[in-house]
């Protein structure tokens, strides 16, 4: 990808040089990473490779020791995480992390409310801005819990929810956000055969509707079923980019990413069997 200019209008995320040491080791070493707008593209590597160290960079958890930073060609400091959150990125997370007492409808709306202008004051006044804002935020978080499928529980308390649809509501709390670019961190992790099924149609239907995905995720057949293009980090560099088809017969991915032992022979399998 890096071969020829893109222009910055086709980007939905430009990095440059991305490094992060953790005291003395190297999580990331010097990372460019080009996603183009509209499409779904994956983070994929062994544990440890740095995978979930560049999403926390790029979404204000963590602070890079060096890197630039561009969202749709503008330069964005990813610094905090509300910051970045205005700036158009959003994200779930491995272990699911939802509010649980509340209502699943509460839990989308506190997304939406990065959106509203309304600040403390308005909110203790109940001022017509602020009551007008919060029925938009309802109207919208209905709507997004519609989308992912989980509308019938609005009222039930996110708990409640199977894992799956913990899974989804964390997507529609995500989407709230309006974000540019949406970034999915091991969605698929603990679900059935249905569940990722379903998963796969609401990201490809995500994609439909005009969103960048960015997918960290170690279901090889999901990954390369699903992705547009696909990054490989290993011991925090980039040792492979591409489309899936060029990935699953790089060398260096099977032997980094898959390992050689036989307990990684199924993997290897899935990797190199899978077509588009």
């Amino acid at each position: 990808m890096h071969d020829s200019v893109v222009p910055d209008s086709a980007l939905a995320l430009s990095v440059r040089g991305v490094s992060k040491s953790f005291g003395g080791l190297q999580a990331l070493k010097d990372i460019d990473l080009d996603i183009m707008r509209g499409s779904i593209h994956g983070l994929i590597g062994p544990n440890g490779a740095g995978k979930t160290t560049f999403f926390n960079i790029i979404t204000g958890l963590y602070t890079a020791d060096k890197g630039d930073f561009k969202l749709l060609g503008n330069s964005y400091s990813p610094s905090l995480v509300h910051e970045v959150a205005k700036a158009g990125i959003a994200r779930t997370f491995q272990n699911i992390r939802l509010f649980n007492e509340m209502s699943v409808l509460e839990n989308v709306m506190v997304g939406r409310h990065v959106r509203t202008q309304s600040g403390v004051l308005r909110a203790i006044f109940k001022t017509p801005q602020f009551i007008r804002e919060e029925h938009d935020t309802k109207m919208r978080a209905h709507a997004l819990l519609d989308y992912v499928g989980i509308q019938r529980f609005a009222q039930h308390k996110a708990k409640t929810l199977s894992y799956g649809d913990q899974r989804r509501l964390e997507i529609a709390r995500a989407l709230a956000t309006d974000p540019l670019l949406l970034a999915l961190d091991e969605p698929a992790a603990g679900m059935n055969n249905t569940e990722k099924k379903e998963l796969k149609l609401l990201i490809e239907q995500i994609r439909r509707d005009n969103k960048t995905v960015l997918l960290i995720e170690h279901d090889v057949q999901l990954v390369m079923g699903l992705c547009d293009q696909l990054t490989v980090l290993d011991y925090g560099t980039k040792i492979a980019e591409g489309s899936p088809q060029e990935v699953q017969k790089n060398p260096l991915v099977i032997e980094a990413y898959l390992g050689t032992n036989s307990a990684a022979h199924g993997q290897r399998s899935h990797l190199t069997s899978v077509s588009q």
